[in-house]
């Protein structure tokens, strides 16, 4: 990574979604979960005081040294202790069926090979687990969308790779996930925001 994404990127993700609207996505999306727990895009730990005691273990995939830096602190007050298992979603160094819960916020958007870190989630999540995420991605209205073509090659070099094209339910689905639970709409902020802020919020199980 550049200097920017490793320097700046961190800082502006941890900044900008977190807040009252955001915090409470963040606790309906951690609702529920339990048992291991692997997380991808740790970041800077802004999932950890929404985890319940259900929680077991919880192991962090994230690629950015100063996001686990500033995540410091939101570890050392978790309820359970977090360990950093790797740098990449795209190859997670676990073994088959060893995870209750895969959870992943505002994340998606940024991993190169999506397809395969989905695939990843499903290998290693149990018959019986689920994945839980919070995303954002491609907005069903055609406007919109077409900002989102427009403006993703900006948003990828200025972002860390961030894609606004993404259409998660269908990235989930096509991993051999069903979907159990899904709530789209914008992000709260302005209607100038939306390329950018279209979100599904959603529980999947392995199929």
């Amino acid at each position: 990574m550049g200097a920017w994404e490793d320097r700046v990127v961190p800082r502006l993700v941890d900044r900008a979604l977190r807040g009252p609207d955001i915090e409470a996505l963040r606790a309906r999306v951690c609702a529920g979960v339990s048992g291991d727990v692997l997380e991808l895009g740790f970041g800077s730990g802004l999932n950890v005081p929404h985890l319940s005691s259900e929680v077991a273990t919880l192991s962090a995939v994230e690629p950015s040294d100063l996001g686990w830096s500033l995540s410091e602190d939101r570890r050392r007050n978790s309820r359970v202790h977090v360990e950093r298992v790797g740098l990449d979603g795209q190859r997670l160094a676990a073994s088959e069926a060893s995870y209750d819960v895969v959870l992943s916020t505002f994340t998606l958007c940024t991993i190169p090979d999506v397809e395969q870190a989905l695939a990843e989630v499903r290998r290693v999540l149990r018959p019986t687990g689920s994945f839980h995420f919070l995303e954002h991605g491609l907005a069903p209205q055609a406007g919109v969308a077409t900002w989102q073509a427009r403006l993703e090659p900006l948003q990828r070099r200025v972002a860390g790779g961030c894609h606004l094209t993404r259409d998660i339910a269908s990235l989930v689905q096509a991993a051999g996930l069903e979907i159990i639970e899904l709530s789209t709409d914008y992000l709260p902020g302005p209607r100038v925001a939306r390329p950018w802020s279209f979100g599904y919020l959603g529980r999947a199980a392995p199929v």
